[in-house]
């Protein structure tokens, strides 16, 4: 009842409850020069979230397990989740946002121990768990990841000994593909071990965990040195580390290898994490990572052999990250496929190339350098949009045998399955 008469008597009380609210909790100074605001106090028990609030003329404040959140009357209405506004059988909205008064004001706010509660001019009232509105505002996703990951050198891969999942677990349990999904969404890799070294298990493996994504190279796409397509992954030569299909204009997520066959020496395959080298740039050199995560550049795969005509372009920085927690959540970066650099003007180039030197320099780093012989029984599943992956060159016969995977795929089979991703 306090605040319903406070609320009736304001603006003549605003004085007194900014005063009363002075002496019961000390605010920043800015937040009561936010003339004409409400300010309310809210204590709880011992063990539950301290609250208090600000009603501001344009926004609603909220300061709640040691956050302070702004949410806008507008985004408040269109977050109803009553009945009428939000159908909780197929968690979609019914509330049509359009409808909204732009200049909408609550008429009446209340808060009680864990929620609040926001009656609108025209006599609907919307409740607000306290923690929904603590986990879902943009003050609290930007301190939130939306994907945890363990980043790794050499030295921390090694000393994690993750193991590979076996065959039978991860084709007949939910716990052997949980494990698996588990590693690969930490670490950016993951092993199958024991896998029948055909073409046909290894494409069964794949679509344990989703459909198989159709490309310009099948579905299952075998990798032999014939130079049977226009690119240098079809030969013996060593490559760089690297990420796939960067010429897409959305790259693959996941990818396989199985290396069914092998009559010769070399090929052992490189893998890199690219998001920890990249948050060394971070660290490091701020404004180079600055740089590599807001300049597009163009990526491209001509192709005219044996029958094939292909020409891909996809566009994008080098560094992904999300904007509103600067989180990377993709690396494109493949020196092979980087088509010409005509997408930034030329007073920027020298400062992108020195950006990207540094970038290549800690991808290089030994240190950083993790390296597996593929033999047949062992697939590797790798997120592309994360590591980077290579091979020393090699002799003799060598066939390898993989796909790609969708990503938002992947993620809904992690989902299902309890993992957070």
């Amino acid at each position: 009842m306090w605040c319903r008469r406070l609320a009736r008597l304001y603006p003549e009380t605003r004085g007194l409850v900014s005063t009363l609210a002075k002496r019961q909790h000390r605010w920043e100074p800015k937040l009561l020069q936010s003339s004409p605001s409400v300010v309310r106090w809210l204590s709880t028990a011992p063990d539950a979230h301290e609250c208090s609030w600000v009603l501001h003329p344009d926004h609603f404040e909220l300061s709640y397990s040691g956050s302070s959140m702004r949410f806008d009357y507008v985004w408040l209405r269109d977050h109803c989740r009553s009945a009428s506004c939000y159908n909780t059988k197929t968690n979609q909205r019914s509330l049509d946002t359009a409808s909204v008064d732009l200049d909408i004001k609550p008429a009446q706010v209340r808060v009680d121990e864990t929620s609040l509660y926001i009656t609108w001019p025209d006599g609907h009232m919307t409740r607000y768990r306290l923690e929904w509105l603590s986990q879902n505002s943009y003050e609290g996703q930007k301190q939130q990841f939306v994907q945890p990951r363990k980043l790794w050198n050499e030295k921390i891969y090694k000393e994690a000994n993750i193991r590979g999942v076996s065959y039978l677990e991860f084709m007949e349990t939910d716990e052997g593909l949980r494990d698996f999904l588990h590693n690969f969404l930490l670490y950016g890799i993951a092993f199958v071990d024991d896998v029948p070294a055909t073409r046909e298990h290894t494409q069964s493996v794949a679509e344990r965990i989703s459909h198989i994504r159709e490309t310009i190279y099948g579905k299952m796409w075998d990798l032999t040195s014939d130079f049977s397509r226009g690119d240098t992954a079809y030969t013996k030569l060593a490559l760089d580390r690297h990420t796939d299909t960067t010429y897409f204009q959305e790259p693959c997520g996941m990818q396989l290898f199985h290396c069914l066959r092998h009559e010769g020496t070399g090929g052992r395959t490189l893998l890199v994490d690219g998001f920890y080298a990249a948050e060394q740039v971070r660290e490091h050199h701020p404004e180079e990572f600055e740089l590599l995560s807001n300049l597009p550049m163009r990526h491209e795969y001509i192709e005219n052999v044996g029958g094939c005509q292909n020409h891909m372009i996809g566009i994008g920085p080098v560094l992904n990250v999300y904007p509103w927690n600067k989180e990377l959540y993709m690396i494109r970066y493949n020196n092979y496929d980087r088509s010409v650099i005509n997408t930034i003007p030329y007073n920027l180039a020298r400062r992108w190339y020195t950006a990207h030197r540094i970038l290549t320099t800690e991808l290089r780093k030994t240190d950083n350098e993790l390296w597996v012989k593929l033999k047949p029984g062992k697939v590797l599943f790798v997120d592309n949009w994360r590591v980077l992956h290579g091979r020393e060159s090699f002799t003799g016969y060598r066939q390898l045998c993989g796909c790609y995977l969708t990503r938002d795929d992947v993620l809904n089979t992690a989902r299902i399955l309890g993992l957070k991703a």
